[in-house]
């Protein structure tokens, strides 16, 4: 298997050498030549088995140059009921009639990142070992990716983790998750804007091609096609438990901000998985849904990205985007390269028109947007309905997906436990949400993070400064 830039780099290269870059030389994104496709014998084949061994054979499609049983390895390792506190590690709660919650927050830091991180510290190790090399990571968080990336990386050889996040902008509890973390090969960065400025600042880093040769960047933010690959799996395994057979189809709602999340889910439909439709599910920064409504993609700037109930979603920026509208385009990396690498930073978006806009409901995606009152509302009424507690990025893509429900299963994916939002959980339900026993009292455990201002330059001096050679 070969991948390729959406903006055309000519080099064609395997699994883990992407594994280890993130983005492409051309500022593109991964993704592979072409999408394996699955048809009903393999559907079949695949109904009964454990997650791990069904992230094993999805996984193999992609990655051909880790040996089998290495791979298989490193799958088992990772999918386990003591990592993710349950066998079906993604089991489903029925809601209503034909109504589903996917439960991804299981592993440990309570967030769905932890289904794709805990694989891609593992796949890191592995492949580091195997080269002998060192890797300095760099990300950016609006809440989840960070704490999930650094409970993933932390101890790991050979691995030192720079992790961004938008000061003062995340739960006190997500905050607490990681900047309490004492481990040398981790350090928290908090950055004087918001999320889209930090993505800018690891987007930019990763551009300066001798400094990140020199210091062996690497990334974890969904950018990164390995992590993206890993969540693909469990659209698979959510298929599975919502249907009885292969001639049913189901809709996903998928709270979204970066649209990583649904992203995978777009390429588990391109494989052909039988999904009906993939529900986009906004917070009041809604540059996805404007886009699918109207074809229009228009970025939002700091002053415009609102701070809400649901942080982790206030993006204006999407950074997986692009690998969609790659896909949108018949795959012209040349139209791609226009969009997001001029029209994008010379006028602040495009927008799609004719039969570009028209073929965006041939892949399956709907959109709506969810506000705090929504988010309330909708956690109250899970709760009295079902005496089912859910966080508030999961009450967006419950109350889209409310919107826009048809005959058909409908799955909602959720996105984070609700202990990580303990003041929309009491002002909707006027009681504070339970929390594993470890993690009581986690705000008052003493913290270690540096803040700096939105600067390329900064932070890449840091990066010179403390990272692992």
């Amino acid at each position: 298997m070969r991948y390729l830039s959406t903006r055309g780099d000519a080099a064609r290269p395997r699994f883990c050498d992407i594994l280890l870059e993130g983005l492409a030389p051309d500022g593109g994104l991964y993704l592979p030549e072409t999408y394996p496709q699955i048809d009903d014998t393999t559907l079949a084949r695949w109904r009964d088995l454990s997650y791990a061994e069904l992230a094993f054979e999805i996984l193999s499609l992609y990655i051909d140059d880790i040996p089998t049983a290495d791979l298989r390895g490193i799958v088992d390792r990772t999918y386990t009921a003591e990592v993710f506190g349950t066998p079906e590690i993604t089991p489903l709660k029925k809601l209503d009639d034909g109504l589903y919650l996917q439960a991804l927050s299981n592993g440990p830091t309570l967030a769905f990142k932890d289904m794709a991180m805990q694989l891609l510290g593992n796949l890191f190790e592995y492949e580091l070992a195997r080269r002998g090399r060192q890797l300095n990571i760099l990300g950016a968080t609006s809440g989840d990716t960070g704490s999930a990336a650094e409970y993933a990386m932390r101890g790991k050889r050979g691995i030192t983790v720079f992790m961004l996040s938008p000061h003062g902008r995340m739960s006190p509890f997500q905050q607490a998750q990681m900047f309490s973390l004492q481990d040398t090969n981790i350090h928290n960065i908090a950055v004087e804007g918001v999320f889209d400025d930090c993505q800018d600042i690891v987007k930019a880093v990763s551009a300066d091609l001798e400094f990140k040769r020199r210091w062996q960047i690497g990334t974890v933010n969904s950018i990164n096609w390995a992590r993206l690959l890993a969540q693909v799996v469990y659209y698979f395994a959510g298929y599975f438990q919502a249907t009885a057979s292969n001639a049913e189809r189901v809709s996903f709602a998928v709270p979204s901000g970066n649209f990583g999340n649904v992203c995978a889910g777009h390429v588990a439909r391109m494989m052909g998985l039988p999904i009906a439709r993939l529900v986009v599910a906004t917070n009041e920064n809604d540059v996805l849904d404007e886009f699918f409504r109207t074809g229009a993609y228009r970025v939002r700037g700091s002053e415009q990205t609102h701070e809400t109930s649901s942080p982790s979603m206030d993006i204006s920026k999407a950074s997986n985007f692009e690998r969609f509208v790659f896909d949108l385009l018949g795959r012209d990396a040349q139209r791609t390269r226009a969009l997001f690498g001029e029209s994008v930073a010379r006028e602040g978006g495009f927008a799609l028109t004719g039969e570009d806009r028209d073929r965006i409901a041939g892949f399956g995606f709907v959109s709506g947007r969810s506000t705090h009152a929504d988010r309330v509302a909708t956690i109250r009424a899970t709760f009295e309905s079902s005496g089912v507690v859910v966080d508030p990025h999961t009450a967006d893509g419950l109350k889209v997906a409310a919107l826009l429900r048809r005959p058909e299963p409908m799955i909602v994916l959720e996105t984070a436990l609700p202990a990580k939002f303990a003041a929309t959980i009491v002002e909707a339900l006027g009681r504070e949400p339970d929390r594993p026993v470890a993690l009581v009292g986690i705000e008052q455990v003493p913290k270690r993070f540096k803040v700096m201002p939105v600067s390329a330059d900064a932070v890449k001096d840091y990066i010179a400064h403390n990272a692992g050679q």
